[in-house]
């Protein structure tokens, strides 16, 4: 049986699994964060999927404890007529703490790095596309208030349809290590 060269020279390639795989960058070491406090009256208006405040509260939390908000952030209904019920302009008042570049600032600075985060990757297609106004509303209301670089977004949305494949939100965002404090820089 005659090999060709091609084949015979990828074969080690593939069996020692040396092809390349797409993973999470190492994070950067050391690269000094200081927490900063950000407020927002978030207002959704969405004609296909309509939320209520109970449930635009859990999803908005979730999206920004994903993004690295710290932990003891408050997210509360906002101009609610039913909490429970759908509204068409449900919304959710925001009080966090997130991290920027600790150039020049003389408050406590963390180690931190940058991670890619994506909103809506881990979901199934057609429910990531039912969130489409959200994803689009949240990626240019909200995001700005993160330090992020390298955006990707993409919100196919159409009036009271669903379109699945295309809601997209991610972007690189200063993660804190966890770790000690680090000097400011």
């Amino acid at each position: 049986m005659r090999f060709s060269h091609a084949v015979l020279a990828a074969l080690p390639v593939f069996l020692l699994g040396a092809a390349p795989v797409r993973g999470e960058p190492p994070p950067a070491p050391g690269t000094a964060a200081v927490w900063t406090t950000r407020e927002i009256k978030f207002v959704y208006q969405g004609f296909t999927t309509q939320y209520s405040c109970d449930s635009l509260q859990e999803k908005v939390k979730g999206y920004l404890l994903k993004l690295g908000a710290r932990s003891d952030l408050e997210v509360r209904g906002y101009g609610c007529t039913q909490p429970t019920a759908p509204d068409p302009f449900a919304g959710v008042s925001i009080r966090m703490s997130v991290l920027q570049p600790a150039a020049g600032s003389a408050a406590p600075s963390v180690a931190a790095h940058w991670k890619e985060v994506d909103l809506v990757g881990d979901r199934d297609p057609a429910r990531a596309a039912a969130e489409c106004e959200l994803i689009d509303q949240f990626g240019r209301k909200v995001l700005p208030l993160f330090t992020t670089r390298h955006i990707e977004r993409g919100s196919p949305c159409e009036y009271r349809n669903v379109i699945p494949g295309g809601t997209q939100l991610k972007a690189e965002v200063l993660i804190a290590d966890g770790g000690a404090p680090v000097a400011s820089r």
